[in-house]
């Protein structure tokens, strides 16, 4: 739990300082990189799944939190969570980066891996 509340901490301090969404999305990984072997976000884009900024190798089954912005469904924060008890702190993480998400996919048409 305490993990988590710092994680909060360095993530409120991500988005306060600002800038560019896929930047921002990057260094929120990386912060929830310390706590998960895995961790990912997904866009939606035309009505599929894109793959963002992840860290680690993806598990078989890793917990999928929706994002949400103005009740659209703009992508997943995907973690390879330990249990559902990790749940309700990725769903936060969700709604902080929400904004970021909505926006975040446009690399300019450059691969995420190479952005």
């Amino acid at each position: 739990m305490h993990e988590q509340t710092g994680a909060l901490e360095a993530i409120d301090r991500i988005l306060n300082r600002g800038g560019e969404a896929d930047e921002v999305l990057r260094r929120v990984v990386e912060v929830l990189g310390r706590l998960y072997d895995y961790v990912a976000i997904e866009f939606v884009e035309g009505g599929r799944t894109e793959l963002g900024p992840e860290l680690g190798s993806a598990p078989p089954d890793p917990l999928r939190v929706p994002v949400t912005y103005e009740g659209s469904r703009v992508g997943a924060l995907v973690a390879a969570a330990p249990d559902e008890a990790d749940r309700p702190f990725l769903e936060r993480v969700a709604t902080l980066i929400s904004a970021h998400v909505l926006v975040g996919w446009d690399t300019g048409g450059v691969p995420w891996s190479d952005a």
